[in-house]
């Protein structure tokens, strides 16, 4: 990152995008009647009711899943790069006493 947090601020616009549609998912998922007109309806509507919350928790379940693995992921990418530049780092190193050597400027 930058440091100056634009990383963090971007993340956190991502995360409110991300709680507004879910949001807007729930919303969209409720199915209840404006009026029931007999009881037959509230009974169906409890069952329905039910089978929502379920629909609702398996959602989150599933969004908190893929949070878990995108960051599991981000920070094995974050380790890899890592060892990857501390091992450009060393080869670097390496190379210029090779070069040392080959100029006659050390033993």
């Amino acid at each position: 990152m930058t440091g100056d947090g634009s990383g963090r601020s971007t993340r956190t616009r991502l995360l409110l995008l991300v709680l507004s549609v879910s949001l807007n998912l729930i919303t969209g998922l409720s199915e209840n009647p404006s009026s029931p007109k007999d009881s037959t309806t509230t009974t169906s509507n409890h069952s329905s009711s039910s089978k929502t919350g379920l629909e609702l928790f398996l959602a989150c379940l599933g969004v908190a899943i893929i949070i878990l693995l995108s960051f599991f992921l981000f920070k094995m990418w974050q380790k890899r790069r890592r060892e990857e530049q501390y091992a450009r780092l060393l080869k670097l190193f390496e190379e210029d006493n090779e070069l040392e050597v080959e100029l006659g400027l050390r033993d």
